[in-house]
C-alpha cells in the first residue's frame, strides 16, 4: 500500500561468540528483489578502522541470508557465509602496512554490521543505514583465567579454562616478532587446553637487560606445565609458528625434560644442516601436523614440509607425519575469519627498525585455509590430547 514504509529488520546469531564460531547475518522485511549492502565495520585496538561489504538483492519475501545467498559484489562475492569478517581491510585513508591483532583477550571486538539500500562501495559513513546491530567476537570463553608468569625466569602468560580440571595443555610458540602474543592461547584455552604462550625474543630481565635464552628455557617452560595441579602431565603439547617451528622441532627431537604427547608446526621450516636435520626428524617419537601455505614468501615452509616427509620416510617414522598444504596461502595462517594480509609492518627487535614484510596469500583460498587448518588442528590435539578416562570433558 501506498504510504506504507518498510521498516528492515537485521539481525546477527549468534551475538556474542568466539572468534573462531561462524555467525549468521539475515535480513527481514525488505522489498521483493530489493538491492541492499551489507557493511562490517570494526576498530581495532590500534584505533585504525577496518570494513568489509557485500552486495545482496532481497528474495521474493524480502529476505537476505548471507549464508543461503550470493554477493554480488564488494569486498567479496559469491556464497560465503563469513566474507563480512575475513575480506575485512582498512578503510581508505589509512595507515599503510596494518595487520589486525588483538592484545586484551577479555574485550570483545565489536563488529558493526549495517544494511544500506543500493549497492554501494564507499561513503559508508555518510549514508543512513536501514539498520544495524553490533556483534561481539571473543577469544575467551566466560570462566577463562589469565594468570601472569614470571617464575623459573620465564616471562609468559598461562590461560587455564573453566572447571577443575584436570586438563591436557599446550605450550604455544610465536615466531620472529618477538614479545607476548595471547590471543591464540586464551583461543585454546576456550577449547578446554591449559596453555602457556611464552615470550622468548629480543628478551629482558627487570633492569632491561637482554636475557640470554636456551635450551633450559623452554625445559622449564615445559616443566612449570608439568607440575600445574591442573594439567595431565603426560598429554602436553607444543605448538609453533614460523620460528617457533624450529623451537618445537628442536625441543621435541633432542631434549631430555621435553616429551610432548603430540606437536602442530605452522609455517615454519627446520632451522639447521642436512645431515642434523636429517638426525633430528628421525628422533622425533610423537605426532606432528604439519600446516604450510604454498604460497608463502616469507619462509619455504611447502618446500621445506617436503624435505621433512622425505627425512621421516628415511628414518622410517614417516607415519608420525600429517601434512597439510595449502594452494594461494600466505605466512601468517591465523585462526579462522581473521583479516588477510599480503604484506604488513614488521618490527626487527635487534636492529631496533620497522620495515614491510611480504607474507604471501590470496585473500580467498588464504582465508578458506584458516579455517580448515584451525578445525583440523583442534581435531588433531582432541585425538592425542583428550581421553575419556583420564581428562576431564571439554564440556565442563
Amino acid at each position: 500500500m501506498a504510504g506504507i514504509r518498510h521498516c528492515p529488520l537485521l539481525s546477527v546469531r549468534p551475538l556474542r561468540c568466539l572468534v573462531d564460531e561462524k555467525f549468521e547475518v539475515v535480513v527481514q522485511f525488505l522489498l521483493p528483489s530489493q538491492p541492499v549492502t551489507l557493511h562490517a565495520l570494526l576498530q581495532s585496538e590500534d584505533g585504525d578502522f577496518w570494513e568489509a561489504f557485500g552486495h545482496y538483492k532481497s528474495d521474493a519475501s524480502g529476505s537476505v541470508k548471507v549464508s543461503e545467498d550470493v554477493s554480488l559484489g564488494g569486498s567479496y562475492d559469491g556464497l560465503e557465509p563469513m566474507g563480512l569478517l575475513w575480506s575485512m581491510r582498512p578503510i581508505p585513508g589509512s595507515r599503510k602496512g596494518l595487520r589486525f591483532r588483538n592484545k586484551d583477550v577479555f574485550k570483545p571486538i565489536e563488529v558493526h554490521i549495517s544494511v544500506y539500500e543500493g549497492h554501494l562501495t564507499k561513503w559508508f559513513k555518510e549514508k543512513q543505514a536501514l539498520a544495524s546491530v553490533v556483534a561481539e567476537r571473543w577469544y575467551s570463553s566466560p570462566g577463562v583465567q589469565r594468570i601472569d608468569v614470571r617464575e623459573k625466569g620465564l616471562k609468559g602468560t598461562l590461560f587455564i579454562p573453566p572447571g577443575p580440571g584436570p586438563f591436557p595443555a599446550v605450550l604455544d610458540l610465536w615466531g620472529g616478532g618477538g614479545g607476548l602474543v595471547e590471543y591464540r592461547s586464551a583461543l585454546l584455552a576456550s577449547h578446554g587446553y591449559i596453555t602457556l604462550t611464552l615470550e622468548y625474543i629480543g628478551l629482558k630481565d627487570a633492569s632491561g637487560t637482554p636475557q640470554n635464552v636456551d635450551n633450559d628455557y623452554f625445559e622449564a617452560a615445559f616443566s612449570l606445565l608439568k607440575q600445574h595441579p591442573q594439567v595431565c602431565p603426560d598429554r602436553i603439547a607444543m605448538m609453533g609458528l614460523s620460528f617457533g617451528v624450529s623451537v618445537t622441532l628442536g625441543m621435541a627431537a633432542y631434549s631430555s625434560e621435553i616429551n610432548p604427547k603430540c606437536v602442530v608446526c605452522v609455517s615454519g621450516i627446520t632451522v639447521c644442516e642436512t645431515q642434523v636435520c636429517f638426525d633430528q626428524m628421525g628422533l622425533i617419537q610423537c605426532p606432528i601436523l604439519l600446516i604450510v601455505g604454498e604460497d608463502d614468501q616469507n619462509w619455504a615452509a611447502a618446500e621445506s614440509a617436503e624435505d621433512m616427509k622425505k627425512m621421516m620416510e628415511q628414518a622410517g617414522n614417516s607415519h608420525l607425519l600429517t601434512v597439510l598444504s595449502y594452494p594461494h596461502t600466505g605466512h601468517l595462517i591465523e585462526p579462522p575469519y581473521c583479516p588477510h594480509v599480503r604484506s604488513s609492518n614488521f618490527k626487527l627487535i635487534e636492529a631496533k627498525t620497522t620495515v614491510v614484510v611480504l607474507w604471501g596469500g590470496q585473500m580467498v583460498p588464504h582465508s578458506k585455509a584458516q579455517e580448515d587448518s584451525w578445525q583440523k588442528t583442534l581435531a588433531f590435539l582432541e585425538q592425542h590430547l583428550y581421553t575419556h578416562d583420564t581428562v576431564a570433558s571439554k564440556s565442563n
